[in-house]
């Protein structure tokens, strides 16, 4: 497979270095075919332009994991059994050929795109085929063109695997990224994904703080820290997201000069944000100093303090 995924995406690098990109003509309708195909196939991801599950499963080893998004995606309409002993499901081939696609569309339009792996699995769980994780591996190293952003609340296994799945060393176009929903695996796993960014020269690390489910302090990691996403929690369990959890991140961003993405404030939000007026009717809770209306990921949005946050990696 990894013969194929090399021979696949490298067609098109065929005598074309990135300063002899098409032109004119050429380059206006690669320009379009990106866009359809971001029509047809985009995530609606705020942080990713696609999305890619070589493998769907997993267990909850998290409180972030408490109301997971992907459990009932996955057991409901995909009828893929979660949890521990549960076998994981490799997805069909067509699925795995389209990234080598997405990787020559990229190409030709002379723009990188981002893909999320793995949204209904973790790429690191030590449940999954490492044979898997080694086709993975190879379809990473055949689309330089796809900047790939592996995230995984399990980053005691991630040194290991990265070195198994990559014996030459890991690729630039992936992206480490870790889970933290509170100070405790801020704590805990920060300083084990700095360790393995420096000692497996990774290029870029971002941290995931979706669901966000406490205060957490990030300053002293932040130095080496490329992004910083943070987001509230969806779904008829959702916890609440605290208004002063998520502007002590945004400062604390800003302060280091690293890039902060705010996804959404999930189904509340807090009064200061959006005011009384039309959500008389929502659910309140009061959670000192603000009042916080339980009134849909929609409604809620995702600006803080009237201003987006949109940032990416630099």
């Amino acid at each position: 497979m990894a013969q194929d995924f090399a021979a696949n995406a490298g067609a098109s690098m065929i005598g074309k270095g990135n300063d002899q990109m098409a032109t004119g003509p050429e380059k206006t309708a690669a320009k379009e075919k990106l866009k359809r195909l971001l029509e047809r196939e985009g995530t609606g991801i705020s942080w990713a332009d696609l999305t890619m599950n070589p493998w769907i499963g997993c267990t909850k080893v998290s409180p972030a994991c408490d109301h997971c998004y992907a459990e009932d995606l996955a057991t409901n309409r995909l009828g893929v059994t979660w949890g521990p002993g549960a076998p994981r499901r490799r997805t069909a081939p067509g699925n795995w050929s389209k990234p080598p696609r997405w990787n020559r569309i990229a190409e030709e339009a002379g723009e990188r795109l981002t893909v999320f792996c793995a949204s209904l699995a973790d790429w690191a769980d030590n449940a999954v085929d490492d044979q898997w994780r080694a086709d993975l591996a190879a379809m990473i190293i055949a689309t330089p063109w796809l900047t790939w952003m592996l995230l995984t609340k399990r980053i005691g296994n991630v040194r290991a695997m990265l070195e198994a799945m990559f014996p030459d060393g890991v690729p630039d176009n992936l992206a480490l990224g870790v889970t933290i929903a509170n100070q405790q695996e801020a704590d805990r796993d920060l300083p084990r994904a700095l360790s393995v960014k420096a000692g497996l020269g990774i290029k870029r690390l971002f941290v995931s703080m979706e669901p966000l489910l406490g205060p957490v302090d990030i300053s002293r990691y932040l130095s080496a820290i490329d992004l910083v996403i943070v987001g509230g929690e969806s779904g008829k369990d959702a916890r609440i997201m605290q208004l002063d959890w998520v502007r002590s991140l945004r400062d604390q961003t800003k302060e280091a000069g690293v890039p902060f993405h705010f996804k959404q404030w999930g189904e509340w939000i807090a009064t200061a944000q959006i005011g009384f007026h039309g959500f008389e009717r929502c659910r309140r809770v009061d959670i000192a100093p603000h009042a916080y209306l339980r009134v849909g990921v929609r409604r809620s949005g995702h600006t803080i303090d009237g201003f987006e946050h949109r940032e990416h990696f630099q």
